[in-house]
């Protein structure tokens, strides 16, 4: 069996925010595979997908703030500064995190670990609204 769907993510704030749940609902056909892999690829550059602490937000706050610190907007090598001081560090975030995932189904479920969960990584002060393919192959 396959599938494919787009889903669409309301815009949110600059930092990663879990979307594990988001992911399940809005792939209809996962309820119906025994074992099977879903393929999820972020369609930007300037966000990213990663799995990651599912429980406690500070993992999330962390994650962020190492970022800003070692990739600030105001780096003087920067060219690319047509789409504001946040853009150019966006994408650099998202190529080191990537925009894909590859994650288990297994019994009708996302196969993640007890403390795993998927996030969105908002690398722009204000990205908008996101969109992911999710690709559902199994039995």
């Amino acid at each position: 069996m396959w599938q494919q769907r787009e889903l669409r993510l309301a815009p949110r704030s600059r930092g990663f925010h879990l979307i594990t749940g988001e992911v399940a609902e809005g792939v209809s056909g996962l309820a119906e595979v025994s074992i099977g892999l879903l393929h999820l690829q972020l369609l930007h550059t300037s966000a990213s997908l990663t799995l990651n602490e599912n429980a406690d937000p500070d993992v999330r706050h962390d994650l962020d703030a190492f970022l800003r610190e070692r990739i600030p907007g105001d780096l003087p090598y920067f060219r690319h500064t047509l789409e504001g001081p946040d853009d150019m560090p966006a994408h650099v975030c998202a190529s080191l995190l990537g925009t894909q995932l590859n994650l288990a189904v297994r019994d009708g479920r996302l196969a993640l670990g007890t403390w795993q969960g998927i996030w969105l990584g908002e690398h722009r002060d204000h990205g908008g609204s996101r969109r992911l393919i999710a690709t559902l192959q199994g039995e």
